[in-house]
């Protein structure tokens, strides 16, 4: 296979559109557990650590999104939590004991969703994440490589990984190792978990709207910040979160 930005994108183009086909039942399963969430007066929360945190930046908090977001991230030890911003580094997502203090930080009420996203699936934080959001009875989402997490050995003691616990799975369609392009002499280039991740996302957060339509209700959706009447549009719908949803760095 050559390795050329054309080749690329057909690769990313091919592989996004199976990924739509194949994740069809799925977008919709999430929508429907997501638009009744938000019909419930609940909050989605949205967390991914690495380049997954791109994920849960597309879900919480961007034009065309919901208002009723809200994104974790493992630098909430540091801004929220006021642990030193030493305890941050590479080797943090495998750390199951950091799944319950990020938990314990976010703003979270009993009605509420979360969509995780890991294209392995087997890092201790987000494996012992997800086990704490189904044992308080929230529903939950997963995004993740299901080519990539059947080829790795779990990293959490429970043997367990990301979609052992998910109520709806979605599969990204990246291969193992993520990057498409074979190199000659071994490895590859060309990763693209993050784009298929953000298409998922964004199907969900249309048919989710879609739903809302349905129903006749007028959907909590974000305006740019960056138009005129923008700040005001958004600040009018996140005043109805106080306090649930953060928008932070």
């Amino acid at each position: 296979m050559t390795v050329s930005a054309e080749a690329y994108l057909e690769t990313v183009t091919s592989t996004m559109r199976r990924v739509a086909a194949e994740q069809r039942e799925n977008v919709a399963a999430a929508a429907d557990l997501i638009a009744a969430a938000v019909r419930a007066d609940a909050v989605v929360h949205a967390f991914g650590t690495g380049h997954s945190e791109a994920l849960a930046m597309e879900i919480a908090g961007r034009a065309g999104g919901l208002v009723p977001t809200n994104r974790i991230a493992l630098r909430d030890l540091v801004l929220v939590g006021g642990d030193p911003a030493d305890v941050l580094g590479p080797k943090l997502e495998r750390d199951p004991a950091v799944a319950h203090r990020l938990y314990e930080l976010a703003p979270v009420r009993p009605p509420d969703v979360f969509v995780l996203a890991s294209n392995s699936g087997v890092n201790g934080a987000m494996v012992e994440f997800a086990s704490v959001v189904k044992e308080r009875g929230h529903g939950l989402v997963a995004i993740t490589s299901s080519r990539h997490s059947a080829g790795m050995t779990s990293r959490h003691p429970s043997g367990r990984k990301l979609a052992d616990f998910a109520d709806v799975v979605l599969d990204n369609g990246a291969p193992y190792g993520d990057a498409t392009l074979p190199l000659p002499g071994g490895g590859a280039v060309g990763a693209v978990s993050s784009i298929t991740a953000a298409l998922l996302a964004q199907q969900i957060t249309v048919e989710v709207v879609s739903r809302l339509l349905a129903a006749g209700e007028r959907p909590p959706v974000y305006l740019s910040a960056n138009i005129t009447g923008g700040d005001e549009h958004n600040a009018e719908l996140e005043a109805r979160y106080a306090g649930r949803i953060r928008r932070g760095s």
